[in-house]
């Protein structure tokens, strides 16, 4: 549908992000239909929805993961408290550079950088469906790519990198929809880097405990709700930004098919954040080993509630939100009052996460003393 002035002598809309074209004079803006909106608001939900379910799942095989390069990365208080600070000034020193220098070459180094992390990302989100599917009669080599500095004694390893035939077939894959993605910036290549960026996330990196969740969320609720209510900043940086770093869906997919170009558009902050907490509570609910998980279901349910509030409050007031605005307070409120009705909240913050690796290092160093010791003794004895 086009809104356009009655008296115009031709009518050509080219809605590109909602801008309005001018034919004969006349302008005309494209105006969503109520099924192309309720499809784009609907999509990029369950897009949403997707990285923060399955990576909240991985992140508990992760967390056990004894390779060096699953190894997750912890987050703590400390961590928590400087990112709201960190993320300002990464924002503003953004907000400024597309102020003073040309966006065209920005964001054409910015491309360069995402289309490496992206292929990266996309094949490592991959390789688990890989195993699956790979053919078993097929032969799977094993491969290294090895770099070294030095000679002789002083030699060591810059770059040691294993990999097998599905790991290749899947940076084969993600380097075609890079080039894709390059070449085009076509925001179904975006959608998926996105996708593989937040499901990394959510798997990757790891609250050592609810707390410091709190921290976080709470740091970033204030970030989020100042730099979209309190300057233009944040939507600038958005709009101007061409690097998967938000999901979009057209708006207008009805009626332009894959050409469509009026997007809506979520941030990946807003579901890597409160992602990284549900997959907390996931954990959480393992360590309770009662078979159950409701604490990362309650959370899951609230993330939905909020991201839907979210997109209603914004689609009334035709005003960007700051989703985070909704979603943390929903996020933390509800798995807090749950674990308050089952009489676990106390249990609940006081769960603190320990590296899988270290509590295995403790207990081969304690068998391998033990082992020692009573050698010692059977020769004493002898």
């Amino acid at each position: 549908m086009a809104e356009v002035d009655p008296g115009s002598a031709a009518v050509v809309v080219n809605a590109t992000n909602g801008t309005e074209a001018v034919v004969n004079g006349t302008a005309a803006r494209f105006v969503a239909s109520a099924e192309g909106t309720a499809l784009a608001y609907g999509s990029l939900v369950v897009m949403a929805l997707l990285p923060i379910f399955f990576g909240a799942l991985r992140s508990v095989t992760c967390s056990k993961s004894k390779n060096a390069s699953d190894m997750p990365e912890t987050i703590t208080s400390r961590d928590a408290a400087r990112f709201p600070i960190i993320a300002s000034c990464t924002l503003f020193g953004l907000y400024l550079f597309f102020k003073v220098f040309s966006q065209e070459y920005i964001n054409m180094l910015l491309s360069i950088y995402f289309f490496v992390l992206g292929i990266l990302a996309l094949s490592h989100t991959m390789s688990p469906l890989m195993t699956r599917i790979f053919p078993a009669n097929l032969p799977n080599k094993q491969y290294q790519l090895l770099f070294t500095q030095g000679s002789g004694e002083a030699k060591e390893d810059v770059v040691n990198y294993e990999f097998d035939t599905k790991d290749l077939i899947c940076l084969i894959i993600s380097s075609v929809v890079g080039v894709w993605y390059l070449l085009k910036k076509h925001w179904v290549a975006n959608n998926l880097f996105g996708l593989a960026f937040a499901l990394n996330g959510v798997e990757l990196l790891h609250l050592n405990n609810v707390s410091t969740g709190c921290i976080l969320l709470g740091g970033l609720f204030v970030y989020d709700v100042f730099w979209v209510f309190g300057t233009n900043v944040m939507v600038t940086v958005a709009k101007s930004f061409e690097a998967p770093i938000k999901l979009v869906f057209p708006q207008d997919l009805l009626e332009r098919g894959l050409d469509a170009s009026n997007f809506a558009m979520l941030g990946l902050g807003d579901i890597v954040i409160p992602g990284i907490f549900i997959a907390l509570l996931l954990r959480f609910d393992v360590s309770l080993k009662k078979n159950s998980r409701t604490y990362f279901y309650s959370s899951f349910l609230a993330y939905i509630f909020g991201l839907g509030l979210t997109i209603f409050i914004m689609h009334t007031f035709k005003h960007a939100q700051p989703a985070l605005l909704y979603l943390v307070p929903a996020c933390i409120g509800f798995p807090c009052l749950v674990a308050l009705i089952k009489g676990e909240l106390t249990e609940m913050f006081r769960y603190e996460e320990t590296p899988e690796t270290e509590t295995e290092t403790e207990t081969e160093t304690e068998t391998e003393s033990k082992d020692e010791s009573s050698e010692s003794s059977e020769k004493k004895d002898q």
